[in-house]
């Protein structure tokens, strides 16, 4: 009886053993997928039909109260000036106005006083390009002394960024092909695609005198034109 007991643990130990050793699992190794990657650029240019302009009025002065009321009347003078030119109530916006002391001492280093500044700035949108130097002739004669950060741009870009994704995406399949070919391979495809807008704007930069100001001509502005840029990334499989 003991001598079966001590067969059927010898066994069972066996087992055990087997059980813990390492397993053979039989797996066909998975192919490895093949791909080529290309960038492709594609461009549009469009001429500008539209403008945003920050125009303002500074105005200095011994007291507050002062200084307020004379920039309120130069600023009135130019608003009314951009309403003459035709621009609409719905494109002006007033993005500034601030008022604050500055102390004023004499050669000596003593405090003689202080004299109040105000900023008053509406940023303007101008939807009529041929009329924008003479209408920044007119807001200069109205008072307005500061002028910046002319931006132009088109009021509908719609079909030209399609038309710059779809040269985009040709200039990546003629790439494929010519790398296709003369690396000896087939092209499978697409695997995968994305795109990038990339659309920078020119800014105009300056600066009108004062009320009083007279021109014999125009403020020269030149739009020039928008370039629409669009780059496209394509993954291709390889057969």
């Amino acid at each position: 009886m003991r001598t079966k007991i001590l067969v059927f643990a010898v066994l069972a130990f066996a087992l055990i053993l087997s059980a813990c050793g390492p397993t053979t699992i039989n797996q066909e190794a998975q192919p490895i997928t093949r791909t080529l990657n290309v960038n492709g650029l594609g461009s549009t240019n469009l001429t500008p039909d539209i403008a945003y302009i920050y125009i303002g009025v500074h105005s200095e002065g011994p007291t507050a109260s002062e200084v307020v009321s004379a920039n309120k009347a130069q600023t009135n003078a130019v608003l009314d000036a951009l309403k003459k030119a035709g621009v609409e109530e719905k494109d002006l916006r007033t993005t500034n106005f601030s008022i604050w002391p500055t102390q004023q001492y004499s050669p000596e280093g003593v405090a003689t006083g202080s004299t109040y500044m105000v900023d008053n700035t509406v940023y303007v949108t101008v939807r009529d390009l041929d009329g924008l130097g003479d209408l920044l002739d007119d807001t200069i004669a109205a008072g307005a002394n500061s002028i910046n950060s002319i931006q132009f741009d088109v009021a509908d870009k719609t079909d030209a960024v399609k038309e710059a994704r779809t040269k985009a995406v040709e200039n990546a399949k003629v790439q494929a092909q010519e790398l296709a070919d003369a690396a000896g391979i087939t092209l499978g495809e697409i695997q995968n695609i994305s795109f990038y807008d990339n659309s920078p704007y020119p800014v105009f930069d300056g600066k009108g005198g004062g009320g009083g100001y007279a021109a014999e001509s125009a403020v020269a502005i030149q739009p020039g034109q928008l370039t629409i840029s669009v780059s496209v990334n394509i993954t291709y499989g390889i057969k």
